[in-house]
């Protein structure tokens, strides 16, 4: 008994030993609390606070970009993702379930809404997890698609509310734009390629938050105090782009990609007066929307080629300024000779002896090598080049720009640039020049971010303002330039003729430029060039300067390479003008004439020669008298068809039937021949008549072979390599 009560007396022992220790740790840790107010390193209040605080995040938005007017071009919209309960354990009311319950009926009904095939969608909803999305086709989806898919009332079915980039116009200056997209791994939108790119520091925003203090259960405590940071939204970027004139320039091309299927297109309208870029476009080019990009370059700013005859203006206006320039001076086309090399005009044999003005309307390239060379020299055209900007950046506030290369070491090459050949430089360097032209001799720089603004405070961080960069010509030169430039246009022997504008007179220049072959050379082909036009209107006082250029568009065997290219300058310079209610003049009131809507043919047959011959010219068409008779027998184009200004009419009088000089003569005027004649046809190449195996004045009968050799617009034969034989226009 007493070894019993003596066991239990130790045991309590014990027992009030480790009460007491247990109470000693007890009290030190409270004392330790009290003292310092941390529990295991952490702070007791910052506990209490983390637990009983409540944060909600306020969303920002990424700056927006928008056009001059400001209507939106790029900005955020709500958007939705769709996703898929598949954990039956949420729901409590069977006869309210929150998971799918049919996997089958539900991909039937979902996949052709989210674009996906109803087995991707089955695959999917039959996965082990308890939620699903269904990758890039259920993301970002618009509010009209989730009400659609919402109506369909498919258990399981629920949505992610979200922000996207989305652009409302779609393909539209989409490299000048560019693209941003949302990062997964941090959840932010960072802007990719273009403006969304290079200006991504004043787009970027940053969320704002609301915190309150709350119960256990996260209901906000009554009179609990508020810490609101308010959202900080990006910057708006508000654009110098037109989004009218810019719609003009889209639909343009894309007509002129489903007829002609060029390798590029570039399209350029600018304010001469201030600089602004109004629309800016090329081909190929994607939907931002869908990111189907082929290429991440903005060829109106980083791609460089031989120009072509658009240089001329320059090379005009510099010998205009220096007083070495006499219209009415003759000189003999044809060919010029710089040493063992030289330089030949488009149509291989040119137009005899013709003054300076008829060289400037027929695109003559001697008529500018002589004046590079012997008026101007090409020295002092070296200092025009460089204050015309041609040897440096426009500074166009977009990122990608390159610059020219001036081949200026060889005396060809000099010349060469005179005219556009041999140098490469940008369509925006261009545009910059010509904005002397177009604007009493004031050069304005190039841009096309017109203002920064902050959407909440409506500060203005950036504006932009016109920028006069140099005046390389006087006021009276640039008014001579443009009177002549409309005459390319309106006049018999000008090569512009195509872009010829009811009620407005246009003043430009075409181009077209040899490509350089990979393999040494230039390509050859019909249609293997870069085909452009450099023009402004209305000529007295130019308000919209156009470039276009179209590269290796596919011609037909009788289509010019004017042909894509004015299918885009003319309904962009026009409308615009409409748009911006620039009235039409009187003076200017001149109809172009296309094949559709031309010069109706009569019947000549049994008419003099003389007549007829008169006839036709009288209506701007070309008479091509076959034999010596005096009456006409027979003729092509047939009656009742319809020609443009400048066609050939073959007429076959009632003599001797006898070949003409063909030379110069384009392969449809040739085969036009042929038939008449019935002659047996064997034309080598495309283009332009160069050599004919029967010679002029020969007499021909049915059947003979007629043999000739052709050369399309700027290209050289192989045995020709070492002298320049251009065929610029």
């Amino acid at each position: 008994m007493k070894t019993k009560n003596k066991n239990i007396n130790r045991g309590a022992a014990i027992v009030s030993i480790l009460f007491a220790l247990l109470f000693f740790v007890l009290f030190l840790r409270f004392v330790h609390i009290q003292v310092t107010g941390e529990v295991d390193g952490q702070v007791l209040a910052a506990l209490a606070e983390d637990k009983y605080t409540r944060q909600r995040n306020i969303e920002a938005n990424r700056g927006s970009i928008l056009d001059r007017r400001g209507q939106a071009i790029a900005q955020d919209v709500a958007a939705y993702t769709v996703v898929a309960i598949l954990d039956d354990s949420l729901t409590t009311n069977p006869k309210k379930p929150r998971h799918v319950v049919d996997i089958h009926e539900t991909s039937k009904q979902l996949a052709p809404l989210i674009k996906m095939s109803e087995g991707e969608v089955l695959a999917i909803l039959s996965k082990d997890r308890k939620q699903v999305e269904f990758g890039p086709n259920g993301r970002n989806i618009s509010f009209s698609l989730k009400q659609k898919i919402e109506s369909l009332g498919l258990p399981g079915i629920a949505f992610i509310r979200d922000t996207a980039r989305y652009y409302p116009n779609g393909t539209f200056a989409s490299h000048v734009v560019g693209y941003a997209q949302k990062l997964e791994d941090d959840n932010q939108t960072v802007g990719m390629l273009g403006i969304e790119k290079s200006l991504n520091d004043y787009m970027k925003e940053k969320d704002g938050f609301v915190q309150y203090q709350s119960d256990t259960t996260g209901l906000r405590l009554p009179d609990a105090k508020e810490q609101i940071v308010p959202p900080d939204n990006g910057n708006d970027i508000y654009l110098t782009i037109d989004q009218k004139i810019q719609t003009f320039l889209e639909d343009a091309m894309n007509k002129v990609v489903l007829e002609y299927e060029p390798e590029k297109i570039i399209g350029i309208v600018a304010d001469p007066k201030t600089g602004e870029i109004l629309a800016m476009g090329t081909r190929p080019s994607f939907n931002p929307n869908i990111r189907d990009i082929s290429n991440y370059l903005n060829d109106a700013i980083s791609y460089r080629y031989e120009p072509g005859s658009t240089m001329k203006i320059f090379t005009l206006a510099a010998a205009i300024e220096e007083g070495v320039y006499s219209g009415d001076e003759l000189y003999q086309s044809g060919e010029y000779h710089i040493g063992r090399d030289r330089i030949r005009d488009h149509n291989k044999r040119g137009w005899g002896l013709i003054t300076f003005n008829e060289g400037v309307q027929r695109s003559s390239n001697v008529a500018f090598a002589i004046l590079a060379k012997e008026k101007l020299g090409t020295d002092k055209l070296m200092q025009y080049i460089s204050r015309f900007g041609f040897d440096r950046l426009t500074g166009i506030n977009l990122d990608g720009e390159v610059n020219s290369i001036i081949n200026y070491k060889y005396e060809l090459d000099k010349i060469s640039t005179a005219f556009g050949q041999g140098s490469a430089i940008t369509p925006i360097q261009q545009i910059q020049a010509a904005t002397a032209i177009a604007n009493g001799g004031k050069m304005m720089k190039p841009y096309i971010v017109d203002k920064i603004i902050d959407p909440d405070t409506k500060k203005v961080e950036i504006d932009n303002q016109p920028t006069e960069v140099g005046s390389p010509i006087s006021q009276e030169t640039a008014s001579k330039v443009l009177d002549l430039l409309e005459t390319v246009v309106s006049s018999e022997n000008g090569t512009g003729k195509l872009y010829n504008i009811n009620g407005y007179q246009v003043a430009g220049k075409t181009g077209t430029a040899q490509i350089p072959d990979p393999e040494g050379g230039y390509l050859e082909g019909h249609g293997n060039n870069i085909f452009s036009f450099l023009g402004m209107a209305p000529k007295d006082n130019p308000r919209l300067i156009v470039y276009i250029a179209v590269k290796q568009p596919k011609l037909k065997e009788f289509e010019l390479g004017s042909e894509p290219v004015s299918a885009i300058f003319n309904p962009v310079m026009k409308n615009s003008l409409q748009y911006l209610h620039i009235e039409p003049t009187e003076k200017a009131a001149s109809k172009k004439l296309s094949i559709k809507q031309g010069i109706k043919i009569g019947s000549y047959t049994g008419g003099s020669v003389e007549s007829v011959k008169n006839m036709l010219q009288a209506k701007k068409l070309v008479p091509s008298i076959i034999g010596d008779g005096t009456k006409v027998i027979a003729q092509i184009p047939l009656s009742g068809e319809k020609v443009i200004s400048g066609e050939r009419v073959i007429l076959l009088t009632d003599g001797e039937v006898k070949i003409p000089d063909l030379i110069g003569w384009s392969l449809r005027d040739v085969m036009k021949l042929s038939h008449l004649l019935k002659l047996s046809l064997s034309p080598i190449g495309n283009g332009f008549v160069y050599s004919q195996n029967i010679a002029p004045g020969t007499k021909v009968k049915e059947s003979d072979h007629l043999k000739v050799e052709l050369n399309p617009p700027n290209t050289k034969k192989q045995e020709e390599i070492e002298n320049i034989d251009t065929n610029d226009e």
